[in-house]
């Protein structure tokens, strides 16, 4: 058939609201939720056909498994057609055949391309080819095919083969109609060309946040004329045990965006530029980068339409497009799709080459599509709403919206749940990915209609994945519905947790909260009571003070209240209980007196994480002092807000930096404070025998090394005032060496060999922490 001259409309950008959550940065604390999950049977959304959860797992299971022999059927019979496209007075024959039902996405076949995609409701699929190469060059020249329910479907599978496509360079999606009923949940509209949601490329604009490119179409594509890539012959995975982790949250485009990187243009902001600064990290001494989404993204969401926020850029990246498609504005020099794959393809080698492990920040709560009150279509929405988000069925099959970004994904309908099993299994095999930490997690312990579930069948196949069973998966125990599930999130003994508590507890005592101490105590020691439940281990329990959500370290200690304007929200979103304490004059300051106590402050923090039991991770730009200026939710700022300040770490290089990498090597080097297993009585000595006293804010207590004697004595005062410590004896044949006052000033606050220590006192300063180690 010939597609010239189509009469469909022209493409339309479709203006949506976009809703940041703040709950994210806010996530609901100490609920009181009751039971741990309610008791919920997972039942099926009337979109998902009869037979119930099970059956439909099974149903679709074994058409992925027979999919060979479904061919010799009618749905394989050898029908071709041939389609002759004339563009600048030439010819370009592509021959179309059935095609089969898996993978889906786009896979090479003997005879050309296959294209499989997935929509249970739709009544009519149109694959959109766009043939550069070829001479097409507008939307307008896109090939069509429509392709033929009896011939090119399969159960709930659309599929069709292409003879005569270049092997890459192609740029494909579909157009999909269906039923129009907005109340059964549809939302179907065929005037929009939709991206292929198992795309392993995605084209569309070539360089981050800029705005001339704005309209841009996003297309799926592929490449099967590149090599494999070179991973190289002594290239090994780093395989850390959980026990040695020490996780560092970053952003791989604000690490290198600002020209204090002192790299080119070309290269600022990009998976290149962040190879460049691995020796940063080396010196740092931490060995996982844990990196905010590189999923592709939609960066430019808030400039839809106009509207208070539509100054500012996504540039967190909570907002994806494409679970397999890495993001291409991340390429350097605007190379695009291919050239971003290859490319982060060099930033994990290098990183695993340097014995970093690579974790995964990413979103499969929700999507960029938006809500129902302004809706945006680019892929699921318009492929099959009924199937891939949880509706409210008893409310005009409005979208559910437990993500706090106007949609939720129906994670655990059996579809989408093998939908995020194979993307995470993608990027473990084709990028080499470590681990992933899976933001609002809560959301995918929700059945289609929102319940939560005792069993989440995602959750498991996670859990018990042959594919992913060497990665660390960590979960965001949270979502904006409510569902707190910290030290309780469904487990099967692998999943680790962000421990919301462990953040919120440390801050109060560190300040000074009344009542801390003995809460304090419980979290520093590795949080048994969340997590010493069967085979669940301290490193279960990711502990952190600070995170991309919320203040910087800075910030913590420099002011009381969030400073928001910027966003344009008049200052509603972010969260307001930041457990927070600005030190005596709030913002910036050239006090003294306030610069002191904050400086001791931020180290009491950072020696508390390293001392603790558990995963530690700290942020980007921390080991400096990076302030956002009291911005608690700076998501939309593609400036020096968040970008990494190359030129204060240099300023800062022999102080404040010099404590923060010392402390990590210090843990690094001390198998007693990561254990793999709870502490007992006999691992640790408190010093404490008034643990009722709400007053106190002093807390000493020893580490006991069984090896080699080695004990760590740990005092932290959250006072106004000097306290007096009694030091205990050291062990026998060995003496006390100070390695910690975070009271004195660089280099004298850390020495990681130990100033010999004699007496049976310490004086410890107001707001100040010691560490003692006991040498021979």
């Amino acid at each position: 058939m010939d597609s010239v001259g189509t009469n469909r409309p022209p493409l339309r950008s479709v203006a949506a609201a976009v809703t940041r959550r703040s709950a994210l940065l806010c996530p609901p604390r100490h609920l009181g939720l009751g039971n741990r999950f309610a008791e919920t049977k997972l039942g099926i959304a009337s979109g998902c056909g009869g037979g119930g959860y099970f059956g439909k797992v099974q149903r679709f299971n074994a058409l992925r498994n027979t999919t060979t022999k479904v061919q010799s059927g009618k749905a394989g019979s050898s029908v071709t057609k041939e389609m002759g496209h004339t563009s600048s007075g030439s010819e370009v024959p592509l021959k179309y055949s059935s095609g089969k039902a898996f993978p889906l996405g786009v896979s090479q076949v003997d005879d050309g391309l296959n294209f499989a995609i997935f929509s249970q409701h739709a009544s009519s699929v149109t694959l959109c080819l766009k043939l550069h190469e070829r001479g097409t060059q507008d939307d307008a020249d896109i090939v069509e095919f429509p392709l033929d329910r009896q011939k090119n479907k399969t159960g709930d599978i659309w599929h069709v083969s292409v003879e005569g496509l270049p092997a890459s360079g192609v740029l494909y999606g579909y157009r999909i109609n269906g039923p129009q009923g907005w109340q059964q949940g549809h939302r179907f509209d065929d005037s929009v060309i939709l991206l292929d949601p198992y795309a392993k490329l995605v084209s569309g604009r070539k360089h981050f946040a800029v705005e001339e490119e704005k309209p841009s179409q996003l297309f799926g594509t592929y490449d099967f004329d590149s090599s494999p890539f070179d991973w190289g012959d002594n290239y090994r995975l780093p395989n850390l045990p959980e026990t040695d982790l020490v996780i560092y949250e970053m952003n791989v485009r604000a690490f290198t965006a600002d020209e204090s990187s002192r790299l080119g243009p070309a290269f600022r902001g990009s998976y290149l530029g962040v190879i460049d600064k691995i020796p940063h990290l080396l010196e740092l001494g931490v060995n996982a980068v844990e990196l905010l989404p590189v999923f592709e993204f939609d960066e430019l969401e808030l400039k839809r339409f106009p509207n208070p926020r539509d100054h500012m850029v996504n540039t967190w990246g909570y907002s994806t497009i494409n679970f397999f498609a890495p993001m291409s504005r991340y390429a350097s020099a605007g190379g695009g799709p291919v050239a971003a794959s290859k490319e982060l393809k060099q930033m994990v080698k290098a990183f695993h080459n340097a014995g970093i492990e690579v974790i995964l920040d990413v979103v499969y709560n929700h999507t960029n599509e938006a809500d129902d009150a302004n809706p945006y279509v680019t892929s699921f929405r318009g492929i099959d709403n009924k199937v891939y988000y949880m509706l409210d069925l008893n409310n005009n099959a409005q979208l559910l919206n437990f993500s706090g970004c106007g949609n939720t994904l129906n994670c655990n309908h059996p579809v989408v749940k093998e939908l995020v099993l194979d993307s995470l299994r993608h990027w473990v095999t084709e990028y080499h990915i470590d681990g992933f930490r899976f933001d609002l997690a809560s959301v995918l312990c929700r059945g289609p209609d929102g319940s939560p579930l005792d069993a989440p069948p995602l959750i498991k196949e996670i859990a018990k994945d042959s594919v992913l069973s060497r990665c660390k998966i960590i979960a965001e125990p949270w979502d904006c519905g409510g569902l707190y599930l910290v030290g309780k999130f469904p487990n099967w003994d692998r999943w680790a947790e962000w421990n919301g508590k462990y953040r919120d507890d440390i801050r109060r005592f560190i300040k000074g909260d009344p009542g801390m101490k003995g809460v304090f105590a419980t979290r520093v020691s590795g949080s048994a009571d969340l997590y010493q439940v069967n085979n669940r281990k301290p490193y279960h329990s990711v502990n952190f003070v600070i995170a991309h959500d919320g203040f910087t370290l800075c910030d913590l200690v420099s002011y009381n209240s969030k400073h928001n304007d910027a966003n344009g929200e008049g200052g509603r979103d972010g969260c307001n209980d930041n457990d927070s304490w600005n030190c005596g004059i709030e913002g910036e300051t050239n006090d003294l007196n306030v610069l002191s106590i904050r400086s001791r402050q931020m180290k009491n923090f950072h020696v508390a994480l390293m001392i603790s039991q558990g995963t530690p991770m700290m942020l980007m730009g921390d080991e400096y002092g990076h302030t956002r200026y009291g911005n608690n939710n700076s998501y939309g700022h593609d400036t020096h807000i968040n970008n990494f300040q190359w030129g204060q770490l240099e300023e800062r290089k022999d102080g404040h930096f010099r404590f923060f990498s010392e402390m990590i090597k210090f843990r690094r080097n001390h198998p007693i404070l990561r254990r793999d297993r709870f502490l007992n009585k006999n691992d640790i000595t408190w010093h404490e025998n008034n643990w009722e006293n709400q007053d106190s804010k002093f807390l000493a207590f020893t580490i006991h090394d069984h090896n080699s004697g080695g004990d760590i004595y740990l005092a932290f005062n959250a006072h106004e005032y000097f306290v007096d410590a009694v030091i205990p004896p050291p062990p026998q044949h060995k003496s006390w060496s100070r390695v910690v006052d975070t009271n004195l000033e660089s280099p004298k606050d850390i020495v990681p060999e130990g100033v010999p220590f004699t007496g049976s006192g310490y004086r410890i300063a107001p707001y100040s922490s010691i560490l003692l180690k006991a040498k021979p």
